[in-house]
């Protein structure tokens, strides 16, 4: 059974305990100015991960759950979020996607002083823009995150799609030992030298999900969240034909992802429109497939005896935009950002072995344009004038993929080795495959320093981060 949390400015809410209650999201509600600011507590505690007959697994949880309560706002209203930390460490919160002003970003080291143990911090910003995001620390991410710490972060639309249900899956993996802790060895060089920390248990809103019950002729909107470290999922609806409405929170021109599987990096998010096509009583699977030889069943898809209606309906797909800044590309300002390092790649920054051993006895194992970052970055390696436009002409000299996501901002992917991509999409974390280029543009229109980094949390450790300073106007 399954529990999810919702979170307005007036309210916390649990869900009732059924699998598809838990995995459903809740109504929003408008909460006045003065409204006092939602609570997030962060400590230890259990969770019930794996079915039974197995028991609880020790995690690092918001307000008692993983994944942690779903705040819920409209689009324009303002968040107020008191952070309170009861771990034995420091910790902060990042809005991951969200447009905050860079004092609210979360970043331990670059725009905020980590939050001590038994101590708190008040996050405050507007939801400008509609969408799909999440919230975790960035204070030692790599093992916070792989403890349980985020939880889902719904800004709704003023005019939102027509559907019959909409549902949030946070997809996470855990690596546990036997009797069902958490492994350590977080940070372990093997990991941050190759893909990251991969786990060995999967989840959806932290369960090991087992059916997921819909009626024919349904529509859904599913909002997918990757919230693990490294894992890259790649799912396989079989017979459905799931349509891609947003990438990170923003609209995209609706469209059906390459050979039907939807990919999502770690950070990333995807919403999709699923039509439930299967006749009453079938049983359908949804597959995960992005690694060659490691295929499993993620979720079997119930359908119900009774059909919805008679036929899916044919509702309008499109969302509205998100007030975005849009690059002017012939003035735009271009810069190389090339990414060097880990294991069977490139070396470190063509050193030979003995400077990759070097660097590696340091715990520097990936680099941007020749800089391995350890620790809080504070120097930055751009500096843009605010209100400019710039392209960032970035290649992959690795032999990983990497999910590079920018602080503050959202981008356009204009284009992949040379070739101008089909819907020059917004996101704000892209994924970069071995050996590829990526072209990303925007506009520096969001003033203070932000971090720029892998989102495998272990390359992030171990160098594969810097900062890019938008410098405000006199």
């Amino acid at each position: 059974m399954f529990k999810t949390q919702f979170l307005n400015r007036r309210q916390f809410l649990v869900s009732g305990a059924a699998f598809a209650a838990s995995m459903q999201t809740g109504a929003a509600g408008t909460a006045a100015p003065a409204a006092p600011p939602i609570t997030l507590r962060a400590a230890a505690g259990q969770a019930a991960l794996r079915p039974a007959p197995f028991g609880m697994t020790p995690v690092w949880q918001y307000n008692g759950s993983v994944p942690g309560a779903e705040i819920r706002v409209r689009q324009g209203e303002r968040l107020r979020i008191e952070a309170q930390n009861q771990l034995p460490a420091d910790t902060t919160i990042h809005w991951h996607g969200i447009r905050t002003p860079n004092a609210m970003d979360g970043v331990a080291g670059l725009t905020q002083a980590p939050i001590k143990s038994e101590d708190k911090f008040l996050y405050e910003f507007d939801a400008l823009d509609a969408g799909t995001f999440w919230y975790h620390p960035h204070h030692n991410s790599a093992e916070q995150v792989a403890r349980g710490l985020y939880g889902p972060l719904i800004v709704e639309e003023h005019d939102p799609i027509r559907v019959d249900r909409e549902v949030t899956w946070m997809l996470d993996d855990w690596r546990l030992t036997e009797d069902g802790a958490i492994a350590g060895g977080f940070g372990a060089m093997h990991d941050a030298a190759h893909g990251g920390r991969m786990g060995n248990t999967v989840t959806i809103n932290g369960r090991m999900a087992q059916q997921f019950a819909v009626k024919p002729a349904e529509r859904i909107r599913l909002r997918l969240i990757n919230a693990a470290n490294a894992r890259i999922f790649g799912l396989d609806f079989g017979a459905l034909s799931p349509v891609v409405i947003a990438l990170d929170g923003q609209p995209v021109t609706p469209h059906t992802p390459d050979s039907g599987v939807v990919v999502i990096g770690p950070a990333m998010r995807v919403d999709l429109v699923l039509d439930m096509t299967g006749p009453a009583g079938a049983v359908m699977p949804v597959t995960d497939v992005f690694y060659n030889r490691m295929e499993y069943k993620l979720v079997d898809l119930v359908h119900d005896a009774t059909p919805l209606r008679n036929t899916v309906p044919d509702w309008s797909m499109e969302l509205a935009p998100n007030p975005l800044s849009e690059p002017d590309l012939a003035k735009a300002t271009r810069h190389e950002v090339i990414f060097n390092g880990g294991m069977m790649g490139q070396g470190m920054m063509g050193g030979g072995m003995m400077s990759m051993m070097n660097q590696m006895r340091q715990g520097n194992m990936w680099f941007i344009n020749g800089v391995a970052a350890k620790g809080p970055v504070k120097e930055p390696f751009l500096t843009l004038a605010q209100g400019t436009s710039h392209i960032l002409s970035m290649e992959n000299r690795t032999d990983w993929p990497h999910p590079i996501h920018f602080h503050g901002h959202s981008f356009r992917v204009i284009a992949r080795n040379g070739q101008a991509t089909r819907y020059q999409e917004w996101q704000d974390t892209v994924m970069m495959a071995p050996d590829e280029k990526v072209d990303i543009a925007f506009v520096a229109d969001n003033p203070g320093d932000w971090m720029f980094h892998c989102h495998i949390l272990e390359h992030q450790a171990a160098g594969m981060m810097g900062v890019i300073r938008v410098a405000p106007q006199a």
